[in-house]
């Protein structure tokens, strides 16, 4: 896959990997540069998280290296047994060659000394337990113990021990497994699914919070429904969000039958993430009919309904974000792209008023383009036809919208007249019938009643407020 020299031209591209070998000859111990940067510089990848591998004491040999190096920001893990430091563009992490592994009830990992043919046998894949020698004697050795060549040439996630071995380790390779089949388009081998489905329950030994990061690393992934679907296949999604999981499969009725919502909504993931990198539009693409499954009813002679699931759904995201750690100050945009996702399908199937646009343009903000994305999106039919029809009204909607902004310039939505200017012309203090009155100001100019202008909101204030106080 690479020549001897193009791996001495890598290394020799890499400014600190000369000062780690001098290193190495001075302490009389081995150093290797190991896991994800060696696969992806095989894969022609870029990466500039680089991990190194010593035979001996990491700690110290991090702290000699920093010294030599002139770096400040050394940040030492003493548990773990792990040195991390900043250089440049890189981030370097220096280990003593060791083995982990969890007792069946424990969320923390026991870490052990141990020589490198062990470290590198318990590494999670063998796409992953591949190293390059930086030591002077075989300097740019490629070592593959493990067969993780071949497995990296034929796209292909082993486990370098049996693969209970490797999971009972460190449950959470199970989701790193379903992770690296997103990120670089592997298969996951049968044994390793079979211990997956076997030791999925596992999966709840480990803290929230390192689910979460390979949840999402999963979703920023290029094609983020194969590792959704391993997840489901193999049990794991049912394990740390079975909100999610409840949306897979069909139910059918006297010849009615809904598509499975699962599916549709890794369609739906795919579809986004192929024309954004924003991770949080792409979870509103995967949360957006999670109000679907306690919603579903059957209707005789109608079949299948989810009615109000936008709402339902955008009401269930606090506890999901709670419960998988994600970030809160996201929630306020994930819920208003759930709530109003089915907003624009509407507004694209019917002649449709200046005032339905101008609430859409209202209640979205400035998040319109990301739920117009998102509704595009959300087109998942096999039917060339029907797909574009659907896609030319969405442009007769965003033409209206456009239309509308330039007449309104409602982008920053408002009333004309002021709260302080309310107080003074009705002579009320500060409280709820300011509010009131400016919500009334806001009503008549979304009905198109009047103009969004200060002339026309201040006569219909001094219209209408006796009426309201």
């Amino acid at each position: 896959m690479k020549s001897h020299s193009e791996i001495l031209e890598f290394l020799n591209s890499l400014p600190f990997i000369k000062t780690i070998t001098s290193l190495s000859s001075e302490k009389n111990i081995d150093s290797y540069l190991v896991g994800g940067i060696v696969r992806d510089f095989l894969l022609n990848r870029g990466r500039k998280d680089i991990d190194i591998v010593v035979t001996g004491n990491g700690l110290e040999f991090a702290e000699e290296f920093a010294k030599k190096m002139g770096i400040q920001n050394l940040t030492v893990f003493s548990r773990y047994g792990t040195a991390h430091m900043r250089l440049g563009n890189y981030e370097i992490e220096f280990v003593g060659a060791r083995k982990e592994s969890y007792n069946l009830e424990s969320r923390n990992p026991e870490v052990m000394p141990a020589e490198f043919e062990e470290d590198i046998s318990r590494r999670d894949f063998t796409v992953n337990a591949l190293a390059i020698s930086l030591n002077e004697r075989n300097f740019g050795e490629l070592i593959d113990l493990h067969g993780g060549l071949n497995d990296l040439k034929t796209g292909v996630l082993k486990t370098p021990l049996e693969p209970e071995k490797t999971f009972n380790d460190d449950p959470l390779r199970m989701m790193r497994a379903c992770r690296f089949a997103s990120q670089l388009n592997f298969q996951i081998d049968d044994s390793v699914c079979e211990a997956i489905k076997t030791h999925s329950q596992r999966i709840n030994i480990i803290t929230k919070e390192r689910i979460s990061v390979e949840f999402v690393k999963t979703i920023a992934s290029p094609k983020p429904s194969v590792g959704l679907i391993y997840m489901f296949k193999l049990g794991l999604l049912k394990e740390f969000f079975p909100e999610l999981n409840r949306m897979g499969g069909i139910d059918q009725r006297n010849d009615y039958h809904h598509k499975d919502v699962f599916y549709h909504t890794c369609q739906v993931v795919d579809n986004i993430s192929e024309v954004t990198d924003k991770i949080w539009l792409r979870f509103a693409a995967l949360l957006h009919d999670i109000g679907k499954p306690p919603t579903k009813r059957f209707i005789e002679g109608t079949g299948w309904t989810f009615h109000g699931h936008e709402e339902v759904g955008a009401r269930m995201l606090k506890s999901i974000f709670r419960k998988l750690v994600l970030p809160m100050n996201q929630l306020p945009y994930m819920e208003k792209l759930v709530r109003l996702h089915l907003r624009p399908v509407a507004l694209s199937k019917e002649e449709v008023t200046d005032s339905a646009i101008r609430r859409l343009i209202v209640d979205a903000g400035e998040d319109l383009d990301d739920l117009i994305m998102l509704c595009r999106a959300d087109i998942t039919s096999k039917n060339p036809v029907k797909v574009s029809n659907i896609l030319k009204n969405y442009e007769v909607v965003m033409e209206r919208v456009k239309d509308v902004r330039e007449k309104d310039a409602l982008r920053a939505f408002q009333s004309p007249v002021r709260g302080d200017e309310i107080m003074k012309i009705c002579n009320i203090p500060p409280g709820r019938e300011v509010g009131i009155l400016k919500s009334a100001i806001e009503e008549a100019i979304l009905e198109g009643e009047i103009g969004n202008n200060y002339e026309e909101a201040l006569a219909f204030l001094l219209r209408i407020k006796d009426n309201y106080l």
